[in-house]
């Protein structure tokens, strides 16, 4: 049936672990070893569980690498090189690790620029606040990071927590919580939530046809489900869906589900582009938290996080538009665009500048 089709009403909460990651967090020690033979931009080495120095520092020199003819293995009498071992490397993982390394070098540059700096002190300040988030202590969210996304400290703090506090730095603004923002978001983790099974088809007139089937017999539904539904997981289980909240990323969807009554079916809901749904609703859930006064601080956090997120890809996206790039590697030259009166960051939609630092991993318990 193809791959499996994204939840229609997921959360941006839910959803900002599948929002493409621009700095690419190596986790293996091959690709680790090509961005130390060739691109010298550590202190010390990513693989490294000790201390770095000069976390998300890139050194910016015009010389080229060096030939390099040390040994790395012998078999028999044939010598492999390190020469020999950093062309496989890059071969294999060179324009990743460039690309993150650019990155970086972007931001560098931008910092140096703008007279910003970002001290170690405040990134391990960062690192125990987000810590402190999951009541646990740094050690211990160390361990998850390594465990849940293969990412030690020292890559945490160079390729996630650094980045984000530079750009921080560099938007100059900060987050603006409104009372109407934090109802909303309220509303939508801990409100009422409608129950439905859903059918879904990537064809308008087999839509059509479902639905005036299920229209006539609501009861049938559940087969009906199952027999044409295309998406994989709810179609094995009946249409059954999770319950869809209001203000959920897909507007279409969970505006029709608040308006049905338990039994009734829906009309057919265009939920994205040739992807048709049909809801039957079986009621509502009642809501465990009831006062927002109960959760405020978890929500201003969480929001705060999300706005943080979208002004940093915003300043992102503004310097890697200014700044020319000409990556060897993938024969390709980007940026480059002048600023004639200044830099302005819009409010357009961009996407994620960095990995969100608790990408991933499964939100304090509320």
């Amino acid at each position: 049936m193809g791959e499996p089709t994204p939840n229609p009403h997921a959360t941006p909460a839910k959803t900002n672990s599948k929002r493409k990651i621009i700095f690419f967090a190596a986790g293996t020690g091959l690709v680790l070893l090509a961005g130390v033979l060739f691109f010298q931009t550590f202190n010390a080495k990513t693989g490294s569980a000790g201390e770095d120095k000069s976390a998300g520092k890139v050194r910016l020199t015009g010389n080229q690498p060096s030939v390099r003819s040390q040994p790395v293995a012998k078999v028999g009498s044939l010598v492999i090189t390190e020469d020999e071992l950093a062309r496989e490397c890059i071969a294999l993982y060179g324009p990743e690790v460039l690309e993150n390394v650019i990155n970086r070098a972007i931001i560098e540059q931008a910092c140096q620029k703008a007279g910003v700096t970002v001290e170690q002190a405040e990134v391990h300040a960062e690192v125990e606040k987000i810590a402190k988030r999951f009541n646990l202590d740094t050690k211990t969210w160390y361990d998850m990071l390594l465990a849940e996304r293969k990412m030690n400290p020292n890559q945490y703090r160079r390729n996630v927590i650094w980045p984000m506090l530079a750009l921080r730095k560099l938007a100059g603004q900060q987050t603006h919580l409104t009372q109407a923002e934090l109802q909303k978001a309220f509303v939508r983790d801990y409100g009422p939530r409608v129950k439905a099974r859903m059918i879904m088809m990537d064809n308008l007139h087999r839509a059509q046809k479902i639905w005036d089937d299920v229209k006539r017999n609501p009861d049938d539904f559940e087969r009906q489900a199952r027999d044409y539904s295309i998406e994989p997981n709810s179609r094995a289980l009946g249409g059954a869906i999770q319950p869809i909240p209001q203000f959920s990323d897909n507007e279409s969807l969970w505006k029709a589900a608040f308006k049905l009554k338990e039994g009734e079916v829906s009309g057919i809901i265009q939920i994205g582009p040739s992807r048709y749904a049909i809801l039957k609703c079986e009621g509502r859930t009642e809501p465990v938290v009831t006062s927002i006064d109960e959760v405020k601080t978890q929500l201003v956090d969480q929001l705060t996080e999300e706005q943080t997120q979208e002004a940093v890809a915003r300043v992102f996206a503004k310097l890697k538009e200014e700044t020319r790039v000409d990556n060897y590697i993938t024969n390709t030259v980007t940026g480059g665009v002048s600023q004639t009166s200044g830099t302005s960051f819009g409010k357009a939609p961009v996407q994620q500048a960095i990995p969100s630092p608790t990408q991933g991993l499964n939100r304090p318990t509320r």
